[in-house]
């Protein structure tokens, strides 16, 4: 197994049941619930985090249906997260597409990306587990702190890398946790199987958000689906920058603070060049590698075989993507 494609030939199966259902709850009695959610859905994406739900349910030997509504859940939950978020960013384009905000305003997101938050709710309790119910409530209420704490550092030109790494672990990667674990719950695992998923995705997610805030500066347009520099022009602050503003002095210490001041990128190349010069991306590139190398550890206890390999592609893939 050496792509992502195959690791979707893998899973091809599990997917389609996947897709199916969320198709089908997605269906409201409303046509603007309707409209908006497919429109979401349809606009692309990987679904990793789902993914990484039916392989860790996989790799433990799970046998039954239900993590097929579960990965559905983790999709609704995430999507509904990327509407409010494209709403508080005031976002015009995500994938490469006009944004659900953008085509039909900002209080139709935010309300139908409550929908999809209270059908996800709708769909968890299905397996009668409290344990998954557990963990999903949890993840959602960290997601919605990680978001606070990001809103709270816009244009804070004095954020720590703790404080960042915070934000990163509430904001995506207890999702990525969230899914390994609950394929394991499913699955009757011992809790240090459980852990363990647990573990890698939480690290897998990590690294995961680090690359994405380093390709906001190093990717183009055309691939990422968004301008260059949005975080910044956002007024979010990322590793390459608190990295850079920790590393540089005198003009062009100035210039990044006055950057995140304006929350503008108008001299996105005078920037990125400051990043360069201290080595920004090869520092971020190297702590994502860092966390990597610790979700890979975690899959010891994971008994040998083809989904295995599968979580661990995935983990080596998210490093040297590009999008």
């Amino acid at each position: 197994m050496k792509n992502f494609s195959e690791i979707q030939s893998l899973m091809k199966s599990d997917m389609e049941k996947t897709d199916e259902i969320l198709i089908d709850r997605l269906n409201s009695n409303v046509d603007l619930i309707n409209q908006m959610s497919h429109y979401i859905i349809a606009s692309g994406g990987k679904r990793l985090r789902p993914l990484l739900l039916l392989l860790s349910a996989r790799a433990t030997n799970y046998v039954g249906t239900d993590h097929h509504a579960m990965a559905v859940v983790i999709e609704l939950i995430h999507t509904a997260t990327l509407l409010h978020d494209d709403v508080v960013d005031e976002s015009t384009i995500r994938r490469g597409q006009d944004t659900a905000n953008e085509l039909w305003g900002n209080a139709p997101s935010v309300l139908v990306g409550d929908f999809l938050y209270s059908r996800a709710f709708e769909i968890m309790v299905e397996p009668n587990s409290m344990a998954i119910m557990r963990i999903l409530s949890k993840a959602t209420n960290q997601i919605a702190e990680g978001e606070v704490l990001q809103l709270l550092n816009i244009r804070n030109a004095n954020i720590s890398q703790k404080e960042y790494f915070n934000v990163i672990e509430q904001k995506t990667a207890c999702l990525f946790e969230a899914s390994c674990k609950i394929g394991g719950l499913l699955s009757d695992s011992t809790q240090k199987t459980i852990d363990s998923l647990g573990d890698f995705g939480l690290h897998l997610g990590t690294a995961f958000q680090i690359i994405d805030d380093t390709l906001d500066y190093e990717s183009d347009p055309t691939t990422m689906g968004k301008e260059v520099g949005d975080d910044l022009s956002e007024g979010k602050i990322t590793l390459p920058m608190i990295y850079a503003l920790e590393k540089t002095s005198g003009v062009e210490n100035k210039t990044l603070r006055k950057a995140i001041k304006k929350a503008g990128a108008s001299n996105i190349d005078s920037i990125v060049n400051i990043l360069c010069s201290v080595n920004a991306f090869e520092f971020t590139r190297k702590i994502a590698e860092n966390e990597s190398q610790t979700a890979l550890k975690s899959l010891k206890n994971i008994p040998d075989s083809e989904y295995r390999s599968a979580l661990k592609l995935l983990c080596e893939l998210s490093l040297n993507r590009t999008s």
